[in-house]
């Protein structure tokens, strides 16, 4: 399944905004933060779901947004614990 540049940046925005409520502490990155968080996050459960799980890539919007989300979950940990933001 190929998303495209738009399917991939609303997979983005959905991760982001997914991921920060699963990570605790104040969200202060905006519409467009939360936006690059997810496709940043995309890129990292991406590459964390295929080169070090070893699974294939995600085949449907359920599965790219769910892979997308658990990256964007871990650079929200990095960016708050580089911030000092504890929460």
């Amino acid at each position: 399944m190929d998303l495209g540049f738009f399917g991939w940046i609303i997979v983005g925005l959905i991760a982001g905004a997914i991921a920060g409520f699963f990570v605790p502490g104040r969200e202060r990155f905006g519409c467009i933060g939360t936006m690059l968080i997810g496709i940043l996050g995309g890129i990292v459960g991406g590459w964390l779901w295929t080169s070090v799980l070893g699974m294939g890539t995600a085949t449907s919007l359920i599965g790219a947004i769910f892979v997308a989300t658990i990256g964007s979950i871990i650079v929200l940990f990095v960016l708050r614990a580089m911030t000092g933001d504890r929460g």
